[in-house]
């Protein structure tokens, strides 16, 4: 009578890794926030309908009070400004007008 070969021991297989759904990262909205703010601050000093905020004052008064965080909100900031209605941009795509939703809104 012949031996039957042994079976070599694998191990039993796996059950496929369940890999877990990539975490949604929350974009953080305060420094946006913030942003939008130090815009509408400035324009409730001067507030009238077309109040003019010219880019030499983005500058002093927004760009150069910035923190990295509010500085890569900048954009954001005044677009969602611009988009609500509360703002104009001039074509030179610095210059801010005061709307008179603007106006609205600080009241």
């Amino acid at each position: 009578m012949k031996a039957k070969p042994k079976k070599s021991a694998k191990p039993a297989p796996r059950a496929p890794q369940r890999k877990a759904a990539p975490k949604k990262t929350q974009k953080d909205v305060a420094p946006k926030n913030e942003v939008k703010e130090m815009f509408m601050s400035w324009f409730k000093k001067h507030k009238q309908v077309g109040q003019i905020m010219t880019k030499q004052q983005v500058v002093q008064e927004i760009i150069k009070k910035l923190d990295a965080k509010q500085n890569d909100a900048l954009e954001d900031a005044m677009k969602e400004l611009v988009e609500s209605g509360f703002l104009e941009v001039q074509e030179d795509g610095v210059t801010l007008i005061l709307t008179a939703k603007g106006v609205e809104r600080l009241s």
